[in-house]
């Protein structure tokens, strides 16, 4: 297992986590969202490919990756093969520590299963707003981690 900075040759995995993932992010609002696949969807690769991506790595194959922009937490997607395996935490573990400044990052109001890890690792909402995905709205939350002691961060 390695977690290292995406290159180019990444991408093609890269898109194919988040084409089998986004849509989890949304399984429980109350309508069902059609995929608008990452390479068409101008506005979160745009945002993506402005960040620093990093992928996880697990015996020559990628199970997830992650991306931050400044103190903002942009993806954190694991490859539906990986997970439960601890990847996520692994990858949110790894942005933390490379985060100057308050960590910051957005979630679907519904998506609680992301939410109650992101608590674990400090986080709060602070604000919810509405937003879109693929043209239909969806309440959507900001969530910023407060400092924490080391001794809170065990998190198994």
């Amino acid at each position: 297992m390695s977690i290292r900075a995406s290159t180019q040759d990444d991408l093609p995995a890269i898109f194919d986590i988040y084409n089998r993932s986004k849509l989890d992010e949304l399984l429980f609002e109350d309508k069902v969202f059609t995929l608008l696949p990452l390479e068409k969807d101008d506005v979160r690769l745009n945002g993506l490919m402005a960040s620093t991506i990093y992928v996880y790595q697990e015996q020559n194959r990628i199970a997830g990756y992650g991306a931050s922009c400044g103190n903002e937490i942009r993806a954190l997607f694991v490859h539906p093969d990986y997970r439960g395996k601890g990847v996520g935490k692994k990858l949110i573990e790894f942005l933390l520590a490379h985060i100057q400044g308050q960590p910051c990052l957005y979630v679907a109001r519904s998506n609680q299963p992301a939410k109650y890890l992101y608590q674990q690792y400090g986080f709060s909402v602070t604000d919810t707003f509405e937003s879109t995905y693929n043209q239909e709205p969806v309440m959507a939350q900001k969530m910023v981690r407060t400092a924490l002691a080391q001794h809170d961060l065990n998190v198994s």
